[in-house]
């Protein structure tokens, strides 16, 4: 194993209660960049609804935007241990930005179609796999490793808040606006960020001692995760979970917009529904760090697992906004504390010199399912009807609480003093 070390301007902030300026200046520019996302995730699924209505086709835009992370997530990682992090970050942006603006160009001369959104949407999921590997594996570098917990609650809540909270509603307006401005917008939104995130000064390269390959990179990467019974563990749940959930909300467009929809919702009207599972996830990634320290980090994790199946199911037994809403705001408190948790965690355990491709690993684990998830609910709600998603991603996150009593307190306690630096 090649012995390395990170370097940045300065040491990362140990303080009690401070963060230090470059991490807020990174919280910027990645608010900025989720607010992107966050408005880009509404509006495929909206604008591809003016090219057909086949279940099938909307889940290939999904498949398409994040079947990167099975095919690239590898590589990203290696790259995010051998490249300088920031500037791995500005280049995913500005590409997705300019990808964007020619999406809004070519649609505003009347040149869309399905495959078009399908295309544009694979060159985004691509870079957005080099981004998310490093901007996670950037965030030890800025502050110190007793410090994640509050760095990532605090981050969290920024991007959750753009993301799910702002994003939504204000991506189905401007679908209703018109389709080459929901693209142009998040295009100008990852060019901001851009700016903001020039400004955080330092080299985030980890510097080797001796060359390696690509190949031994990526090999040893797996090796760790496949040999850390923890982490391998928390991957595969979050695999099942990103199965079940990507599986229901592919669909979940056809089941809440338009008067023959089972709610009979308007595009801006489902926007603004979506903001129930960013309001929940604000909350839940700002009461993380306390909520496990009270109930301890297993049984914190159990009450996501639970929190879950109410968020994926609810539209298998009622259509009535407020009840749906309610559900997936718990769902939403759910996702950002077992987020804040697991991350935490995984920075504490991996070394600096391996996060990038233990990340990338990671996510090949659990971000690999989302691909499959799009299909899966495509198909089956294509033969199967809708009610049929939902009800049986509800059945799955249900295993996921059975399955986290094999994760206690002392075992997660276990893994992270017993992790080498």
């Amino acid at each position: 194993m090649t012995e390395t070390t990170p370097r940045s301007d300065g040491p990362p902030t140990t303080g009690a209660n401070r963060l230090g300026p470059r991490f807020w200046t990174l919280w910027t520019s990645s608010g900025l960049s989720n607010l992107a996302d966050g408005v880009l995730k509404i509006a495929l699924p909206l604008v591809a609804l003016r090219f057909t209505d086949s279940p099938t086709l909307i889940a290939g835009v999904v498949f398409a935007l994040t079947v990167p992370w099975l095919l690239f997530s590898l590589p990203a990682g290696a790259l995010a241990d051998r490249c300088d992090r920031r500037r791995l970050m500005v280049g995913a942006n500005v590409a997705r930005g300019l990808l964007l603006a020619g999406l809004a160009a070519a649609l505003a001369l009347d040149l869309g179609s399905i495959w078009l959104l399908c295309a544009v949407a694979l060159c985004i999921g691509t870079a957005e796999t080099l981004y998310d590997t490093s901007a996670q594996s950037i965030l030890p570098q800025l502050v110190g490793r007793d410090q994640l917990s509050r760095a990532n609650g605090r981050l969290y809540a920024a991007e959750l808040t753009a993301h799910q909270f702002a994003g939504p509603p204000l991506g189905g307006l401007l679908v209703a606006l018109g389709a080459a401005a929901a693209f142009a917008a998040p295009a100008a939104l990852w060019l901001v960020a851009v700016g903001a995130l020039l400004l955080v000064r330092g080299r985030f390269r980890i510097e080797r001692a001796a060359p390696t390959t690509m190949r031994t990179d990526i090999a040893e990467g797996l090796r760790f995760l496949w040999r850390h019974r923890v982490l391998r563990t928390l991957a595969a749940m979050v695999g099942l979970s990103n199965f079940a959930s990507n599986a229901a909300f592919t669909v979940l467009v056809l089941f809440a917009v338009g008067p023959a929809s089972p709610m009979g919702l308007s595009e801006p009207a489902y926007g603004l529904l979506l903001t129930a599972t960013a309001a929940g996830s604000v909350l839940g990634a700002l009461a993380a760090e306390p909520i496990g320290r009270f109930l301890g980090r297993a049984w914190s994790l159990r009450a996501c697992a639970l929190a879950f199946t109410a968020f994926v199911g609810v539209p298998a037994l009622t259509a009535d906004p407020l009840a749906v809403g309610a559900c997936f705001f718990v769902g939403g408190v759910g996702i950002s504390v077992w987020n804040v948790i697991t991350v935490s965690l995984r920075q504490r355990i991996t070394p600096d010199h391996l996060l990038g491709r233990l990340n990338s690993a990671y996510r090949l684990l659990a971000w690999g399912t989302i691909p499959l998830g799009a299909v899966a609910g495509g198909l089956v709600a294509q033969f199967f009807g809708l009610t049929a998603v939902f009800a049986g991603t509800a059945v799955l996150t249900l295993a996921l609480f059975l399955w986290q009593f094999a994760l206690g307190d002392a075992v997660l306690d276990s893994a992270e003093g017993g992790a080498g630096r």
